[in-house]
Order: C-alpha cells, then sequence, then structure tokens
C-alpha cells in the first residue's frame, strides 16, 4: 500500500511468532530511510480503545496508530504491550513497529455508531502518532479530520515535530471541537537526552514545536515526564527546564517521577549498568524490587519542583468542565494525581491489537549478560 517497490512479505508464522497469525496482519516492510526498523502493516478492526474502568486518566477513549516507537526511550512505560505479541519489550518495541494502515477509515465506522457520545479521545497516551514513520503513512490528517468531523473532542501528546506539519488543521479541527495539544520534554541534557531517548528530535526542535503550536493559537502544555532520579532532578536543572518552557510560550507543566515496571525496568537497568554504573546503588536502594519511588522521594521531588512550576507561571488552568480535555477539569486533576501532584498508576487497554499494560505480562526476555541485571 505505501512502500510497494521496497516490501518484504512475511508469512511464516516462526518469522513473527504471534503477529503472523493474526488475521488483521497484511505485510511487513523495511526501508532504506529506516535502517533496524520494520514496520508490520494490519487491518484494525476497530481503532477506539477503552480505558480501564479503574484508571483515574481524565479521558474514557485512545487511539493509538502504532505500537512500538522508534523513539527508543529507554524508559518508555509502554514496552511491556509489545509482549503480547511475543515481541520483546527491548529492541523488538524500538524496531518492530506495527501499522494500522486502515486507522482513519476504522475510526470513522466507530464514531458513526448510534451508540458514540462524541466523549474526549486522546492520542500518544501509548506510542506517539507522531513518530518517524508518521511522515511516510501520514495516518494522523484522517483521525483528526474524522474526530473533527463527528463533533468529538481530542488531545494529542507527542515527542514529535512532525504535529507541525498538521497545525493548520489542528486549527480548523479547533473551530468546531476542543483540541488540545502537549509535548513531551523529559530531559534538557542534550548529552544525556541522546543517549537515553536516541530516537527523539532534539530538546530544542521540541521546544521550537512548542513555540509554533502556541503561535498558532494553542494553549500547549509540556509533560516533564519522567523526572530521572540524580540525572535531571536537580533543582538547577529543573529551574532551568522550566524557564525554557516557560520561553518557548508553554501555558502548564505536568511532572511525574520515573516509574519502572516489570520489562521496562530490565531495560531501564541495562541502559543504567552501562552508561551510569556509579548510580547503580543508588537505584537498587531506592526502587529495590518495587516499580515506584518510594513516596519519601516522589514527596522531596514535589516540594522541590511545584514551587518551581508556580514562580514560572507554569500551573495548569482549570478550563471548561464540559469539554473533558485531557486534565483540564478540577475534578479530574484531583481524582488523577496522588498528595505529591503526580499521576496515579493507571490501567489501559487497547482494543485495537487486544494488548494491555498488565503487569503479569510485563516480564523482559533480555539476553542474558552483567549489563541486563536489575538493580
Amino acid at each position: 500500500m505505501r512502500w510497494d517497490s521496497q516490501v518484504t512479505t512475511v508469512e511464516q508464522a516462526d518469522v513473527l511468532p504471534g503477529l503472523a497469525r493474526l488475521n488483521t496482519f497484511i505485510r511487513s516492510v523495511r526501508t532504506p530511510e529506516f535502517a533496524g526498523v520494520t514496520f508490520h502493516e494490519i487491518h484494525a478492526k476497530s481503532a477506539l480503545n477503552k480505558v480501564g474502568v479503574n484508571s483515574a486518566v481524565p479521558f474514557t477513549w485512545t487511539i493509538n496508530p502504532y505500537r512500538g516507537c522508534s523513539h527508543a526511550c529507554v524508559y518508555c512505560f509502554a514496552r511491556p504491550s509489545h509482549q503480547y505479541l511475543e515481541l520483546d519489550a527491548g529492541t523488538d518495541f524500538d524496531n518492530q513497529v506495527i501499522v494500522k494502515t486502515n486507522i482513519a477509515e476504522a475510526l470513522r465506522a466507530d464514531l458513526a455508531k448510534p451508540s458514540w457520545q462524541r466523549e474526549h479521545v486522546a492520542l500518544g497516551t501509548n506510542t506517539d502518532p507522531y513518530q518517524r514513520a508518521e511522515g511516510r503513512y501520514q495516518l494522523m490528517p484522517g483521525i483528526i479530520d474524522a474526530l473533527a468531523d463527528s463533533g468529538t473532542p481530542m488531545s494529542i501528546l507527542t515527542k514529535g515535530t512532525l504535529v507541525r506539519r498538521d497545525l493548520p488543521r489542528l486549527q480548523q479541527a479547533a473551530r468546531s471541537v476542543p483540541v488540545d495539544i502537549a509535548m513531551s520534554i523529559a530531559i534538557f541534557d542534550d548529552d544525556l537526552q541522546q543517549s537515553i531517548e536516541p530516537g527523539t528530535p532534539s530538546t530544542a526542535a521540541r521546544l521550537a514545536t512548542v513555540t509554533a503550536a502556541a503561535e498558532a493559537g494553542f494553549s500547549v502544555a509540556v509533560f516533564m515526564m519522567p523526572v530521572l532520579p540524580y540525572l535531571t532532578d536537580a533543582p538547577e536543572h529543573l529551574d532551568q527546564a522550566l524557564g525554557r518552557i516557560k520561553e518557548a510560550g508553554a501555558t502548564s507543566v505536568t511532572y511525574t517521577a520515573l516509574h519502572l515496571r516489570p520489562g521496562v525496568k530490565e531495560w531501564y537497568a541495562r541502559w543504567l549498568n552501562t552508561h551510569r554504573p556509579d548510580l547503580t546503588p543508588r537505584y537498587r536502594r531506592l526502587y529495590g524490587d518495587g516499580s515506584y519511588a518510594p513516596k519519601h522521594y516522589r514527596r522531596e521531588l514535589a516540594e522541590r519542583i511545584r514551587p518551581l512550576i508556580r514562580a514560572h507561571g507554569l500551573e495548569r488552568a482549570v478550563e471548561d468542565p464540559q469539554t473533558g480535555s485531557m486534565g483540564q477539569t478540577a475534578q479530574a486533576r484531583a481524582n488523577a494525581r496522588d498528595d505529591n501532584g503526580e499521576w496515579r498508576r493507571t490501567r489501559v487497554r487497547d482494543s485495537g491489537l487486544a494488548a494491555t499494560r498488565q503487569d503479569a505480562r510485563a516480564n523482559l526476555a533480555l539476553e542474558r549478560d552483567e549489563s541486563a541485571t536489575l538493580f
């Protein structure tokens, strides 16, 4: 469909266990523009994913046009979702990307159902809709148009500067429905950013995208998620980061401390043991056998960052409670955060591939070497 001259079709089930057995699987594609990355095209039966009933996030529906992500962020919480397809949460998550090529058509069918209540839909909650592949597959314009045409509010969270391509389309959509844009920028040290987020645009490029979206008339939030203990949590780093965010034109900042579920923890430990082994003992004491930083650390981080957010004028404002926009109603914000101002743990179900982020499926199968050991 997309790259007809550069196709490698995979039919044997033993080549792509799990994925090749899906009756929605179309083909696999490789191209020199994405060295080392394979795109597996599927035909999605549905586009809308219902958020689990125990989730505290302030939206009910999500759309994930891609599964897996070439951003390759070491800390990405979505890594375990790849294991449902018998792909690993490490290298496979970075290099084996699932593409729902008919996502716009499937979405229009979902939105046309009499039962659809035009509830808020969030994009970018699992993997990035503006990762590099979007430049070739161009799935987001059809998604934006379908949501706007149906009168459905939407929000986009991304690290991808490609969202700038769609700003005119988003401006048009915003004339008929609420549209929220948020940029994820967790690291403001260039060397660290390239090491731990090797496939992402630079911090400067993302800040420039914040500016472009703000100039297009959007109130742009920045997600400083996650804050990395002993790497990006120093007061000077946080203050400088918030200053750059404010200067770029953002209106608010949301943060949370790093959490390391099974599957992510092993992958992050490999990076830490390779690049910052001096911090391994401190992480072992901080996280131990758990996934979340202890309350005392999260409390200290809150005491450090919240006054800075307030000083830079980046506290999130309460807006129209009827829009359902992500994180903007007082009740949603109260429910979604803990006493330290951080997002509570959530569970999300993706019906498009029936993939989940359940901890029971989150054990990463890594090669057995010294760098892959836990803290």
